[in-house]
């Protein structure tokens, strides 16, 4: 047995009928170059049970402490079932490319089991219609609980089923799996007394690593190098009250060169101010055409893997965050952007003083039982609706691979994510790279964005006028006027002007 930290069981407690707390991906794959020109689910089903001893997370499950005194365990799962994790969906013709958008949105508004282990992969055919997609590719939508993944770790599982190769030859590793026995009722509550009596130190601890980031921070607000002004609360949007049930998702590509040259026009830029620019510049866009911008700017909160070089095969969720500001007051484009890198370094500068792993222990502070009791009544009362947001929207950037992968010999064309939205926190916007390409997708709730079409076209929109301005050509230099060669010498007298014809006459 493991048991969860105090970051990724809070997950678990956060988790209600309308806020599933999963995130996964879409990725869309061409058959064509599998063996034989086709892939079969069964084939898919073999392909993953060869590779299930790549990654922990296929086969544990949780276990939770009654009534919550305590963070739940994992255990092998004694029940493990492959085909209740692995499912198959057709699109009905023509599978085009909003049909799968609102599949996806579907599968992912849908709570998973918290019995069993948990992921999902849903196999989906039939993308017929797509512009850019061969006929007769497939998508595989998948979704890991939160507790159990983060955008990094969720990198095991992500190599566990793909290859670099079409090949599909199975692992040369042995599966040494063994399952176990459910733990007591007794042996967990025995567990949980001694878990809390050590809590105190642990406490004490962390409040006392903190502290002298805190006096660093001090410092520096004092002398004027920091601005405490991310840590004040964001204004209020449509996006931040109590989400439904129910879900949209979508996803615009942009071409990675084309991200990484705009970042050279605003000196020392990087690739996350870009498309937090880009997202900022659709947010302004989309609520100005609704008379819902408000004056402030909207900001946009920006995890931060603190996953160190030992810990990349660990389990769970190893990240702090930090809030930036998105310039969605700003109607320029090129001037946005200096505005958020500007917001990015001064937030980075706040995280670094402080300590990005100490603001993620800040999550064992609250007592386990507390943390599932807050959690609950938060969204039973509709809270999120009776004060301003800490943050309007998430933006989390996962770095991805920079070659081709294959999934049961099917190439990868490409590979979008999804996202948990929660209460006061309606829109949240994945971003991955693959190959050649970056995708802003969102996740929303859909009483909030009911139109996602339009939030897409006002991406595009966005990305466009910042490159525009960004890559704008340089204008032609103008050529100084030439001197003439005679320019420096000392100027001739006139010539005399010859005399009239009257007065050449009496001149002779």
């Amino acid at each position: 047995m493991q048991q969860l930290s105090a970051q990724d069981a809070s997950f678990v407690y956060l988790e209600t009928p309308h806020t599933p707390m999963h995130i996964g991906s879409v990725g869309i794959y061409d058959p064509a170059t599998a063996p034989g020109g086709f892939v079969r689910f069964k084939d898919i089903l073999r392909f993953i049970e060869q590779r299930l001893p790549g990654a922990r997370s296929f086969r544990q499950r949780l276990v939770r402490v009654p009534f919550d005194v305590d963070h739940p365990y994992w255990i092998e799962d004694p029940e493990f079932d492959l085909e209740f994790h692995v499912r198959h969906i057709a699109l009905p013709k023509p599978g085009d490319w909003r049909q799968l958008c609102i599949q996806v949105a579907r599968l992912h508004a849908r709570p998973m089991d918290l019995t069993k282990p948990l992921w999902e992969f849903t196999v989906v055919e039939g993308l017929d219609n797509i512009p850019g997609l061969p006929p007769g590719c497939f998508a595989l939508v998948s979704k890991v609980h939160h507790a159990a993944i983060d955008g990094m770790s969720g990198v095991e599982m992500s190599a566990a089923v793909h290859d670099l190769n079409p090949d599909v030859a199975a692992p040369d590793k042995p599966d040494t799996w063994q399952p176990e026995n459910m733990p007591r009722v007794a042996d967990l509550l025995t567990r949980s007394y001694f878990n809390n009596l050590l809590q105190p130190m642990r406490i004490a601890e962390t409040i006392g690593r903190s502290l002298p980031g805190m006096a660093k921070l001090a410092v520096q607000a004092g002398k004027g190098d920091v601005s405490l002004k991310n840590t004040r609360p964001a204004p209020k949007t449509r996006f931040n009250g109590k989400v439904s049930a129910h879900r949209v998702w979508d996803a615009v590509p942009f071409k990675l060169a084309e991200v990484r040259a705009i970042k050279e026009a605003v000196p020392d830029a990087t690739v996350n101010d870009v498309i937090l620019t880009v997202v900022g510049g659709a947010l302004r866009h989309y609520l100005k055409d609704r008379n819902d911008l408000p004056k402030e700017t909207l900001t946009a909160m920006a995890p931060i893997s603190v996953r160190q070089e030992g810990e990349k095969a660990a389990l769970g969720n190893l990240v702090s965050a930090m809030v930036v500001g998105l310039g969605t007051q700003i109607e320029d484009p090129l001037e946005r952007l200096r505005f958020v890198h500007d917001e990015a370094v001064n937030s980075k500068a706040m995280t670094n003083a402080v300590g990005a792993k100490n603001l993620a222990d800040y999550s064992k502070l609250i007592p386990s039982g507390l943390a599932g009791l807050g959690a609950r009544l938060y969204t039973r009362v509709g809270a999120a609706n009776m004060h301003a947001p800490a943050f309007n929207v998430v933006v989390t950037n996962v770095p991805g691979p920079k070659v081709p992968l294959y999934f049961c010999g099917a190439k990868m064309l490409a590979m979008m994510g999804t996202a948990p939205v929660f209460d006061s926190m309606g829109l949240i916007h994945p971003v991955y790279s693959y190959v050649d390409t970056i995708a802003v997708s969102f996740t929303a709730d859909r009483d909030m964005l009911p139109d996602p079409d339009a939030y897409a076209d006002a991406l595009r929109a966005s990305f466009a006028a910042l490159k525009a301005a960004a890559l704008k050509p340089a204008a032609p230099k103008k050529e100084a006027p030439k001197k003439e060669a005679n320019e420096n010498k000392p100027a001739r007298k006139p010539a005399p002007r010859p005399a009239s014809g009257r007065a050449a006459k009496g001149a002779k």
